[in-house]
């Protein structure tokens, strides 16, 4: 019997998972003044995110990211701000360029910045909701 090694974890935050039809990402290369680029992201963190485009953005490019969740700005929620979204800035740290031809590219940010106050206490609030199952 072959056992598979046991892979480490190196997150540093809890991952949690989206549903890709109703979490719409928009994301903008900062040397752009406006979001060019529209997908679906797979699971967030307090540090990041995964997320699928069109079209790959090179690994390193830095880059600002609207995130919409499932219950944002939805009365009776616990929600402590306004709109939809979620803004961060960040770096794309990998893009996975293999079948670019057949679909969508999936790639992955690393948050530096939220880019007001409370986009990181709504980001946490809705994880303490429960409505987001963690992702493995």
């Amino acid at each position: 019997m072959q056992t598979r090694p046991m892979q480490i974890n190196r997150r540093g935050h809890e991952r949690f998972m989206l549903r890709p039809a109703y979490s719409l990402v928009r994301v903008r290369p900062l040397d752009r003044d406006e979001y060019a680029f529209e997908g679906h992201a797979y699971d967030v963190s307090e540090t990041g995110a995964r997320f699928e485009l069109d079209q790959p953005i090179d690994p390193g490019t830095p880059v600002a990211l609207e995130l919409h969740m499932p219950g944002l700005g939805i009365p009776g929620t616990p929600d402590i701000g306004p709109g939809r979204a979620i803004y961060v800035i960040g770096n794309v740290v990998w893009a996975d360029e293999d079948d670019v031809e057949s679909g969508p590219c999936r790639m992955a940010v690393a948050f530096t910045r939220f880019c007001r106050a409370e986009d990181r206490e709504r980001l946490l609030t809705q994880f303490g909701t429960g409505r987001y199952a963690r992702a493995a």
